[in-house]
């Protein structure tokens, strides 16, 4: 079995004794803690993005970030993708920060379940 298998049988077990109202809570908690790992995800793999496109100019930047008459449509659907691909790995497991923003949300309500 893996990790993303064994997290989802570990929610849906301890959302089975909740109430509805905070299984819809605990249920909107773990898509925030999600989207916040993604978004952490997608800043982690920005730089492997911008490495990729050859060497820095002088604005530090990666290849033609200078060039005001550079097409940007390349940037725009690269950056949709490195957002695709981050949101995918934090909706499987990712770094694991979901389940620790999940765990210490648990600690602070007082629902902290192992």
């Amino acid at each position: 079995m893996n990790i993303a298998s064994t997290q989802c049988a570990d929610t849906a077990a301890s959302l089975s004794v909740l109430s509805p109202t905070d299984r819809a809570r605990q249920a909107k908690l773990q898509d925030a803690a999600e989207q916040f790992e993604g978004m952490m995800m997608q800043e982690l793999l920005k730089p492997m993005q911008a490495g990729k496109d050859g060497a820095e100019d002088e604005s530090g930047g990666g290849f033609g970030t200078g060039d005001p008459d550079r097409d940007t449509s390349l940037d725009t659907m690269s950056s949709y993708g490195t957002e695709a691909v981050a949101a995918a790995i934090a909706k499987h497991g990712g770094l694991g920060i979901a389940k620790q923003v999940m765990r210490q949300i648990g600690i602070a309500d007082g629902h902290h379940r192992k």
